[in-house]
């Protein structure tokens, strides 16, 4: 299986070569003075509203205290005179500031999780929403952390048919990162026929790699962090497979013995990085606050167009290396009949080593991409992994196109149900969706029926 393994030198050399060549360009779109976000999505805090970034001033100085700051704006204007307190976890004030001229203020907290308050705001001035008046922040020694809040009115509805346009563009960018998250699940499935409840939290261990090397430590750019987190992911699956599963499975362990110790990962991974990293959310530095381009109804900011296009190139590669590699042509004669494939000269524990490594990176990848485009905390990857197994169940389990297809028709569901929804019925609808399809095609849009008995 030496060609396996040069297959998959070679498709996670195309993944961090497709984040090297693609980055310059995110690079290029993104302004000269990145701007703070929203907490969940950094640069968009509704489909309709205007941006209220905050402006980032470039740190070329020795580490130092950990910063909060921002900028109060309404309607686009600057707004002077908004006071604000930080206090830590105990409730004891560690500063206050009141914005100045340009709606600008800072606030040196230390290092901690803080809890950051609009105390008073000037006359005529509003929160869009009264309840939103306080945000959490955790800081490290030498960071400077960007904390948004939005003032005004809140932005008129839209039409119908542009809110729909609008929510099928964000289904289809979050459908093609559960898609790429998914595929790891997938092939793991397709290979071993273990479920591995860990997998959603590889994707925000991930994710954390690259934030620890994006905003805090080397403070590295996220062009140069991402491609290092991809490699830090797929070698923690490599690590599991090697060090755990492997072993487990030559002394015979069970397939339901063996998903019991994926949930014990899955616990230690998630609670690992709470209790790091702390539970409050994290965000990137890099690549936000960016002008939104507009295309008819639809807006998107240069960098959420830059993420698809990443996901997008990294599912063909992937699709084209299943199809077409040695290592790809292994991976599907495994999954078809393993004994078979042994008896055939193919190393079997060799290719399912390979897949977890692939599969650890396309989900340490698909994290990156997710932390990306919104605030991420150390429970994200188990949100997520939901929504993943919804869609290698609706495209057919052990099937990686299959993963592709149903994580992109899950992400559509959860975003278009919201025009006509609460969000919080997302996730059900799209289940909803999965048990229809299910009681038409048990096996899965693209599975094989197969005879039972």
């Amino acid at each position: 299986m030496r060609h396996g393994a040069r297959g998959l030198v070679i498709l996670l050399s195309a993944l961090v070569a497709t984040l090297t060549l693609i980055g310059p360009v995110l690079a290029l779109a993104a302004p000269s003075a990145p701007m703070a976000a929203p907490e969940e999505d950094a640069d968009e805090p509704d489909d309709n509203g205007e941006e209220n970034g905050e402006e980032v001033v470039g740190d070329d100085e020795e580490a130092g205290p950990g910063v909060l700051f921002g900028t109060f704006r309404a309607e686009g204007e600057p707004v002077e005179g908004v006071e604000v307190v930080v206090t830590d976890e105990a409730g004891d004030e560690v500063g206050r500031a009141v914005s100045e001229e340009n709606g600008s203020w800072e606030i040196e907290a230390g290092e901690g999780d803080f809890i950051v308050t609009i105390e008073t705001l000037p006359e005529g001035v509003e929160l869009r929403d009264p309840d939103q008046d306080s945000v959490e922040r955790s800081v490290s020694e030498g960071d400077r952390q960007a904390v948004p809040f939005q003032l005004g009115d809140p932005p008129e509805t839209r039409g119908t048919f542009a809110s729909v346009a609008q929510q099928m563009v964000s289904g289809l960018r979050f459908g093609l990162i559960i898609a790429m998250t998914a595929i790891g699940l997938s092939l793991v499935f397709g290979t071993t026929g273990l479920i591995n409840f860990a997998h959603g939290d590889i994707v925000i261990f991930g994710a954390f790699a690259a934030w620890i090397l994006n905003a805090t430590g080397p403070g590295f750019p996220l062009l140069v962090a991402a491609p290092l987190g991809v490699l830090i992911a797929a070698g923690l699956g490599g690590v599991l497979d090697r060090g755990m599963y492997r072993p487990l499975r030559r002394r015979g362990v069970g397939l339901f013995q063996l998903l019991v110790v994926t949930i014990g990962v899955s616990l230690i991974l998630r609670y690992g990085l709470l209790i790091f990293f702390g539970g409050s959310r994290r965000q990137y530095t890099d690549f936000i606050g960016q002008e939104r381009i507009q295309f008819g109804p639809i807006s998107q900011t240069p960098r959420n167009l830059i993420i698809m296009a990443i996901a997008i190139a990294v599912l063909v590669l992937v699709g084209l290396a299943i199809q077409r590699s040695r290592l790809g042509k292994a991976m599907r004669a495994v999954a078809d009949n393993r004994d078979l494939a042994e008896s055939s000269g193919i190393d079997v524990e060799r290719v399912v080593g390979l897949v977890w490594i692939l599969g650890s990176g396309l989900a340490g990848l698909g994290g990156i991409l997710y932390g990306a485009m919104f605030s991420f905390q150390y429970i994200s990857g188990f949100q997520l992994l939901l929504l993943m197994f919804a869609a290698i169940i609706l495209g057919g389990l052990g099937t990686a196109f299959g993963a592709m297809v149903g994580g992109i028709l899950i992400g559509m569901i959860v975003e278009v149900s919201a025009v006509f929804f609460p969000t919080d019925l997302g996730y059900a609808w799209a289940l909803g969706i999965l048990i229809l399809v299910l009681l038409v095609r048990p096996q899965g849009l693209l599975g094989r029926a197969e005879r039972i008995g």
